[in-house]
């Protein structure tokens, strides 16, 4: 009978732990949203048209819109041409379903 009871015990602390604590945030995904994001977004240099990911590179930030370049030329030309490459569109989200290998 002891041995029931804790068992019925550990059991219920394990469910509301999983359903209240920090399990909880495993099933809805809240760790992952930021990575999900990151991932699925990809940067288009707007002046060469390569693509950069979200960590290298250079950015700049034109009317809260972020632009990121390949390297410091094409940083340069943009801020030359900023009224014209700056209605490129600055980036594309990859969905998760489009995964092509070769």
């Amino acid at each position: 009978m002891e041995g029931l009871l804790s068992l019925l015990f550990y059991a219920l602390l394990f469910y509301f732990l999983m359903r209240f604590g920090c399990g909880s945030h495993m099933v809805h995904g809240h760790h992952s949203e930021a990575d999900k994001k990151s991932k699925n977004e990809v940067f288009i240099d707007p002046v060469c048209g390569k693509i950069v990911p979200d960590n290298e590179g250079y950015g700049e930030l034109v009317n809260g819109k972020l632009f990121r370049f390949c390297a410091k030329p094409c940083l340069e030309e943009f801020d030359n041409n900023i009224e014209q490459l700056s209605k490129k569109p600055n980036k594309f989200t990859v969905k998760e379903e489009q995964n092509h290998e070769a």
